[in-house]
C-alpha cells in the first residue's frame, strides 16, 4: 500500500473513531484503536501518518478535526474543553525494571504531550556524569510548515519506580541538574507514591512547580500501559549553552544522529 493511500485510510479511520468518541481521545488511545482495526498497516506508518495529519490540522488544511490541547483530538463539531478520566489498568504480576519505561515515556513525551519531535531512551552513563545522563532525551524541532521556527529545544526526563523517600529526593535533584543543558525537564514517579509516601509527593509537586520541572505520575508495575498522567507541565527556561554543547558532544554517534538529524 502506498504512503498516500495509507494516510488517507488512517485519516478515514481517525474520523470514524472520533465520531464514536464524541468527547475526543488522546493520541495513544487513537493509535491503539487504529492498530486494532487496521492490523495490516505497520505501527511506524500509523505514527508517521498521524504526524502528517497533525501538521495539516495545525496549518488549517484539515478543519474537521481539532486539537484543543497537545496530544488530544476531537471532531471540530464536538469540540469541548471537558477532560476524560482514564481508568488505571490492572497491574500485572512480575518484576519490572526502570528501563522498561524509558521507551514508553519517550513515546508519551513525543506523541501525547507533544513536547518533542524526537525522543530516545538514554539512561546509563552515556554522558560520563552520574548527575548528567537523563533516562529519556528529546528535542523539539519546528517543521518547515510552521511560519515561525524558534531554535531547537532540548527536553530531558528522569524516571523512578522506587517510592522510597530518599530515591524520590535523589530523582528530584537529578532533574534539577538536567536544567543545566535542557530547556524543559520532566520528573516521572509512581502514581502509588501518594499512598506509600503521603504528603511527600505533594512536597515534590510544590518543588517541581517552584523550579519549573514537569511532574508525571505513572503505573510503575505496568510497562505495557503505564497510564502516564501529567500533574504539572514543564516550564521552558534557557539552559547554559556551555553545558548544552558539552553534553550533546558526548552522545554516541548513533543517538546524536537520531536526535539531531
Amino acid at each position: 500500500m502506498g504512503k498516500e493511500k495509507s494516510i488517507q485510510k488512517i485519516y478515514s479511520k481517525l474520523k470514524e473513531i472520533l465520531e464514536a468518541n464524541k468527547d475526543g481521545l488522546r493520541y495513544s488511545e487513537i493509535v491503539e484503536r487504529i492498530q486494532e482495526t487496521l492490523p495490516e498497516i505497520p505501527i511506524k506508518t500509523i505514527h508517521g501518518s498521524m504526524w502528517k495529519i497533525r501538521q495539516k490540522i495545525l496549518v488549517g488544511k484539515i478543519k474537521e478535526i481539532a486539537q484543543p490541547e497537545r496530544g488530544f483530538y476531537v471532531l471540530a463539531k464536538y469540540l469541548t474543553t471537558e477532560k476524560i478520566s482514564k481508568q488505571i489498568p490492572e497491574k500485572p504480576l512480575g518484576k519490572v525494571k526502570e528501563e522498561d519505561f524509558y521507551q514508553p515515556f519517550a513515546n508519551y513525551l513525543k506523541n501525547d504531550l507533544q513536547e518533542c519531535t524526537k525522543a530516545i531512551p538514554l539512561g546509563g552513563n552515556k554522558f560520563g556524569d552520574k548527575w548528567g545522563t537523563p533516562d529519556v532525551l528529546g528535542v523539539y524541532k519546528f517543521s518547515e510548515a510552521e511560519p515561525i521556527r524558534p531554535p531547537l529545544e532540548i527536553i530531558s526526563a528522569e524516571i523512578k519506580i522506587d517510592t522510597n523517600q530518599n530515591q524520590l529526593i535523589t530523582a528530584f535533584g537529578q532533574a534539577c541538574a538536567y536544567k543545566l543543558f535542557s530547556h524543559k525537564v520532566y520528573l516521572v514517579i509512581p502514581q502509588d507514591a501518594d499512598e506509600q509516601s503521603g504528603s511527600r509527593v505533594s512536597r515534590i509537586e510544590s518543588l517541581c512547580l517552584k523550579f519549573g520541572i514537569g511532574l508525571i505520575l505513572f503505573d510503575s508495575q505496568n510497562p505495557e500501559k503505564p497510564n502516564f498522567t501529567i500533574r504539572a507541565r514543564a516550564i521552558k527556561s534557557e539552559p547554559d549553552y556551555f553545558y548544552v554543547n558539552s553534553y550533546i558532544s558526548r552522545l554516541p554517534n548513533k543517538e546524536k544522529k537520531e536526535l539531531l538529524y
